[in-house]
């Protein structure tokens, strides 16, 4: 006896679509999980077992084998469970599911059979939308994720035991009919092979029954079943009919209200900061164009709340985007609440400077996304930039290149998207007083010492970052001048947004940081007083033609927060102005 469901796992951040097969055979009583499972799949025999057999069902005495297909794929993970569980109780005839072959079984098994969530639902029901399928089943808890995937009826339980529609009392499933003079033509059941199959009765018992399916489910059932006149018919007529609409899930996305006094209170806003007009200038040119920003100043400045502050004056993310961040999220099970719908503000991700390169690039024996990744479309802060480990921060090397993070195992290599916005701050020395006016914040730090602490930062790595800016002690607190606040900063960037939004609608970019190549010649023409520029600069610098790119793609932004039409003088010199830690060295030197 043979049966089949559909379920799926994560592969990296996507969904896999994995056949569950069932078999039954004859011998000692034995189950089998095969397809390289992990050790919470093989674990799903004991928990199987004992949901079937406390919800009041029969577990097989039979030699029970479990193929997840395709079988040279790692599995991990414990979604598997029911549709391993529901394919025992179809196979062995327990239970009929006339439309398993159009339905993904999602979902962790209790003891006692009730269904426990898992992670990485979305990118599961993508992938079965993909392949074709239509409808879901999955716990109570993951129902408000899957039905973020439109196209897809979900179906919804929290117990095993809410699977099977009761039958009306009095009313077998089958009920036998009285022989007749006449010995009927004995009837063979149908091929059960594949979907919500039932056993197979032997040709003798068959010669002494009758199908009499119950009037109220003739029409529901796809193929005959052929239940024996004799001692069995009783524990034939326990079958029940596998009906799910009375679990359908209606999504019901909670609605934004208007913030509350308190809320709109501890807001954070950039009016909160006195002064820095320069700073929050490059903070607004930094979300505009999605360009890598360092802060450099003492201690105290303000450079870690400007930099909080920045996700304020970033644009919404888009459908596409939306739906790509919220896949990141739910397989690394960070989905806080679905309810809300599709994450739509962009992520802000600010990770201890103790973490590791593994945390933060993503790793692990089946690899999971790491923080770059969880900052994909939004914003990776880094700290105290030079108190990370030099290992841990030349592993940005490529996502800043490629917008990906490429992880190799023996078995494959897993992609995962990482294209994000770096800001950084740091103290210019160890003390972080270097280059302060007064007797009590004088530097205490030797040249030798200074120099330590900056090597600390590659030179590859500060090439990929294109402002470093400074950030100086304000000397007049409430002379400062009218302050920018983070709703007049987000109008420019939006503006500059729609602007790139248009000039870059036929290519597969949406910034004008992602700009390389034919593409960054064309949309970013200099002209020739502009061209002697840049290459007098360049030389007397000693930049990169990484940093050339990176000057010129800055004066893109500032051109379009202007509204100029074409890239000026003026606008690379601003953008040079803000290379602050190359300028230094040259001066040093």
């Amino acid at each position: 006896m043979y049966g089949k469901m559909h379920s799926a796992c994560l592969y990296g951040i996507e969904g896999v679509m994995i056949g569950v097969e069932i078999d039954l055979a004859n011998g000692l009583p034995q189950t089998s999980i095969i397809g390289l499972p992990d050790s919470a799949i093989r674990e799903a025999v004991e928990r199987v077992r004992a949901a079937v057999k406390n919800c009041g069902y029969r577990y097989p005495q039979q030699r029970v084998t479990i193929n997840l297909a395709p079988a040279d794929l790692r599995k991990e993970g414990s979604a598997f469970d029911l549709a391993i569980a529901l394919g025992i109780l179809t196979t062995s005839g327990q239970l009929v599911m006339p439309d398993a072959e159009n339905l993904l079984l999602i979902g962790e098994l209790a003891l006692d059979g009730s269904l426990r969530p898992v992670t990485g639902v979305l990118p599961m029901v993508e992938a079965a939308r993909r392949a074709g399928l239509t409808a879901v089943l999955v716990p109570a808890g993951n129902a408000a994720e899957a039905a973020l995937i439109s196209g897809m009826t979900i179906y919804a339980a929290e117990h095993l035991r809410e699977l099977p529609l009761p039958q009306a009392k009095g009313e077998p499933l089958y009920a036998p009919r009285k022989r007749k003079q006449h010995k009927p033509e004995p009837k063979k059941a149908s091929d059960a092979a594949g979907f919500g199959c039932l056993p197979e009765i032997p040709s003798a018992a068959a010669a002494e029954s009758s199908v009499v399916p119950s009037p109220a489910l003739q029409s529901g059932l796809p193929f005959p079943v052929t239940v024996s006149s004799g001692p069995a018919v009783q524990e034939q007529a326990l079958v029940n009919v596998l009906t799910l609409e009375h679990l359908k899930y209606t999504a019901q996305y909670k609605q934004s209200n208007s913030c509350s006094t308190v809320e709109n209170l501890m807001k954070e806003d950039y009016s909160d900061v006195l002064g820095q007009n320069h700073v929050k200038r490059a903070l607004m040119i930094a979300a505009a164009g999605m360009h890598n920003i360092v802060l450099i100043g003492p201690p105290g400045t303000g450079k870690t709340m400007l930099i909080k502050r920045l996700p304020g004056i970033l644009p919404e993310l888009c459908d596409r985007e939306s739906l790509e961040v919220t896949k990141i999220f739910s397989a690394a099970g960070k989905l806080k609440d679905a309810r809300s719908g599709l994450m739509r503000s962009r992520p802000f991700r600010s990770p201890h400077h103790t973490i590791s390169a593994a945390g933060l690039i993503g790793g692990g024996g089946v690899p999971k996304p790491g923080e770059v990744s969880l900052a994909h479309r939004g914003v990776l802060f880094l700290d105290e930039l030079p108190e990370f480990s030099r290992n841990v921060l030349e592993v940005l090397r490529q996502p800043l290149e490629d917008g990906v993070v490429t992880i190799s195992r023996a078995r494959a290599s897993f992609t995962f998207p990482a294209q994000f916005l770096l800001a950084c701050s740091m103290n210019p020395c160890s003390c972080g007083y270097l280059g302060s006016t007064g007797t009590h914040l004088r530097c205490t730090c030797s040249p030798a010492k200074i120099a330590q602490y900056r090597g600390k930062i590659s030179g590859p790595l500060l090439d990929r970052i294109d402002m470093q800016v400074d950030v100086p002690r304000p000397t007049d607190w409430e002379g400062q001048g009218p302050s920018l606040s983070s709703a007049e900063m987000r109008s420019e960037v939006l503006k500059v947004q729609a602007v790139q939004a248009e000039r870059y609608r036929s290519l597969p970019i949406s910034w004008n940081s992602e700009l390389s190549g034919a593409a960054l010649r064309h949309y970013a023409r200099l002209q020739k007083d502009g061209r002697e520029l840049l290459n007098d600069i360049l030389e007397n610098l000693g930049l990169s033609m990484r940093a050339h790119d990176r000057i010129i793609k800055l004066a893109r932004t500032i051109a379009d927060l202007e509204g100029a039409a074409d890239i000026s003088s003026a606008h690379l010199a601003e953008a040079v102005q803000y290379r602050n830690l190359d300028r230094q060295v040259v001066m040093d030197e």
